[in-house]
């Protein structure tokens, strides 16, 4: 079973979707968390330790996560998929996008 924390910056748009996206997918749990101040869902080293994988979306939030969150991180495997925040909750172009970029690590 695949444990997969997807992170953006206020957890309202891309990690959401991507944690609904990939609910369905078998032998694969999901869940989704933001770096920012004011995200929906604060990350919490929790999260990372049930994490197998994590995704983030862009580069800074790999910076930022390990800056704010290194000494949770003990190697675990950090996924940039350079998905930018131009996109809605759910949007079409977003899930093939993820699928494209994160599917081939989850199959």
């Amino acid at each position: 079973m695949k444990r997969v924390l997807f992170i953006c910056t206020q957890n309202r748009l891309r990690s959401p979707t991507a944690e609904q996206v990939f609910s369905t997918w078998p032998d694969v749990e999901t869940d989704s968390a933001g770096l920012g101040n004011d995200a929906d869902v604060p990350l919490s080293p929790e999260q990372i330790a049930w994490a197998t994988m994590i995704f983030v979306m862009e580069k800074r939030h790999r910076n930022l996560l390990s800056k704010k969150f290194r000494h949770h991180l003990n190697g675990k495997r950090v996924i940039c998929l350079d998905i930018p925040d131009d996109y809605d909750y759910m949007q079409p172009e977003l899930v093939r996008l993820l699928q494209a970029k994160a599917g081939p690590f989850l199959r």
